[in-house]
């Protein structure tokens, strides 16, 4: 199992880097608002149509506070028109099996959900969303909250880079930038390679057939593909489908599952690269590179040597194997589907080809924890890397207080201001997971929902939250969340989860790219190498432990031991 394992893991990080690297050079010039002139001059007539200022003219960029502006409105209007949509879907076209509009409370989750990248589904897209709402809603918001994200990253590096300068960028310009050159392309080739593996794109009426060993089914049609391609890439992870990625429709084959894992992690890791580009010091996109690719493989074997040991109680009942394919599909096998579980929760991603409530104990912990300690193992797209950002802030901070320094990260002074917003938005997502599920166990409304007794159904509710509040969007899906009590407070968790980290996130961008870099002393740290690639897994770690092994003990630690180790 475990050289297994490693070949898979080895192949896998090898094609991945490989193809993060010239696309993160490519990321790097859009961050920099490098691009040929071509495509420039074209701009132009864009944006004086829509009322944005012009790079190159006064005041074409924003500082933190009207960048931050502009990404709030602009987000808050593509909830509004997605929230319309679902409401009104009964009435507006491409809906050939006549679905009426969602209830207000599962509309109200479901655009929050699809705004804030988190993709959190308490529905069935057959049974429930129409043609239209799939594509010019959910798809949509797919590509455009991926662009938040990842222009809130463009800020942040910018502000390393920028020495003495107010400003972060413009939003409206990376917006645009960001889906233009970088998501579209990426979604089309990545569209079509899933067509040729047998993913469908239609606007076809549901198919009626009769097989041999029953009456009739019904199999549900769509345009899948141009949807799936997006929510791997954008790292949004809400299916076409209920079941996800599982559904052979969405995932029909071992090469487009692999290919999907590779499409989740392609942009996060290119990130790495390209923030070191930008800085000037490569050496710093790759510490970063190391810090995830280490806890990633530890979690990843964790996961699956958890699944091949599987349930001790089979081996007493002398089954031939005890390993445990509840929940699996068979063409993906115990590996693939385990990679996958760890692949979409170090992302922010929450698509799945496995059902996580089947894994066992120990396998649906280790997806539950990365999730917990804020989705910075590659992460999403633009907040894996400014969420890895702040716990470097953090670590370089411990370290200058142990050494009696003041803390400095590429030259630039960490003060009190920097340290206050890190703080902020480091406990923001621990105290909406803790809150929201000690609140869902204190009330008869939260209790309903719970449908499996025990730890594991606390589990369930915590991994909820800690899917909701981190903007994951995976679940343990034996927990009956659609109900207005779950709907509301999970939808609130992930508003507060999203834009509660991006603020101060912005906040110190601004901070930093006002101030002026340092020259460097035999006395400062170096934020590359071994040591401080030590000392930031460390930090990660000790937040990790200190926020969750409590409630962890109470849900799948408890559970383990109930059920006992073996192998």
């Amino acid at each position: 199992m475990t050289t297994t394992t490693l070949l898979f893991l080895g192949s896998f990080l090898l094609i991945l880097f490989i193809l993060a690297k010239p696309l993160g050079n490519g990321i790097a010039r859009l961050i920099d608002n490098d691009i040929p002139r071509r495509l420039a001059s074209s701009e132009s007539l864009l944006w004086r149509l829509a009322g944005v200022k012009q790079p190159g003219r006064e005041m074409a960029e924003m500082n933190w506070r009207q960048y931050a502006l502009a990404i709030v409105l602009f987000n808050l209007l593509g909830f509004v028109l997605l929230f319309a949509i679902l409401i009104c879907q009964g009435r507006l076209p491409l809906n050939p099996q006549h679905f009426e509009g969602m209830s207000w409370d599962l509309a109200f989750n479901t655009a929050v959900s699809f705004v804030t990248n988190t993709n959190w589904q308490a529905y069935s897209g057959e049974n429930t969303l129409s043609y239209l709402s799939q594509m010019a809603g959910l798809t949509v918001q797919n590509f455009l909250s991926a662009a938040t994200g990842l222009a809130v990253a463009f800020a942040i590096i910018r502000a390393f880079s920028h020495h003495g300068n107010k400003t972060v960028g413009n939003a409206w310009l990376d917006i645009y930038r960001i889906t233009v050159y970088l998501l579209f392309p990426l979604a089309i080739i990545f569209a079509l390679f899933f067509v040729s593996q047998g993913v469908i794109q239609n606007f076809s009426n549901y198919l009626l057939i009769h097989p041999l060993d029953s009456s009739e089914q019904l199999l549900p049609m769509g345009p899948v593909a141009s949807q799936e391609a997006i929510k791997l890439l954008g790292t949004n992870g809400g299916g076409f489908f209920g079941s996800n990625s599982s559904h052979p429709f969405e995932n029909p084959t071992a090469l487009s599952n692999f290919v999907q894992m590779l499409a989740i992690f392609l942009i996060p890791t290119a990130l790495c690269f390209a923030f070191g580009r930008v800085v000037g010091n490569n050496k710093q996109g790759h510490t970063l590179l190391w810090v995830m690719g280490i806890i990633f493989v530890v979690a990843a074997i964790v996961v699956v040597k958890a699944e091949y040991v599987g349930n001790p109680f089979l081996a007493e009942l002398h089954a031939t194997s005890s390993a445990n394919m509840e929940g699996k599909e068979s063409r993906f096998g115990i590996v693939g589907s385990a990679l996958f579980a760890v692949v979409t929760t170090a992302a922010s991603c929450g698509a799945v080809n496995a059902m996580h409530d089947s894994f066992t104990a120990m396998g649906g912990m280790v997806p539950m924890w990365l999730m917990q300690i804020g989705e910075v193992v590659f992460g999403g797209v633009g907040s894996g890397l400014y969420g890895m950002l702040l716990f470097v802030l953090l670590a370089v901070f411990l370290a200058g207080l142990m050494i009696g320094r003041t803390p400095e990260y590429l030259g630039k002074k960490i003060e009190v201001r920097e340290m206050k917003m890190v703080a902020l938005a480091i406990l923001v997502t621990p105290t909406l997971v803790l809150l929201g599920t000690t609140i869902s166990l204190m009330t008869e409304a939260g209790r309903v929902g719970i449908l499996n007794p025990g730890a594991h159904g606390f589990s369930e509710v915590l991994y909820a939250f800690s899917s909701a509040a981190n903007n994951n969007g995976s679940a343990f899906a034996g927990l009956s969340t659609n109900t207005p009590f779950y709907n509301v407070l999970l939808a609130i968790a992930m508003f507060i989860g999203r834009f509660g980290v991006i603020l101060p996130v912005l906040a110190i961008a601004g901070s930093m790219a006002n101030k002026k870099p340092q020259a460097q002393s035999h006395a400062t740290l170096p934020t590359t190498g071994p040591l401080f690639i030590g000392l930031l897994i460390f930090t990660v770690l000790l937040i990790g432990a200190l926020t969750f092994v409590p409630a962890l003990a109470l849900g799948p630690i408890a559970e383990q031991l109930h059920i006992g180790f073996a192998g």
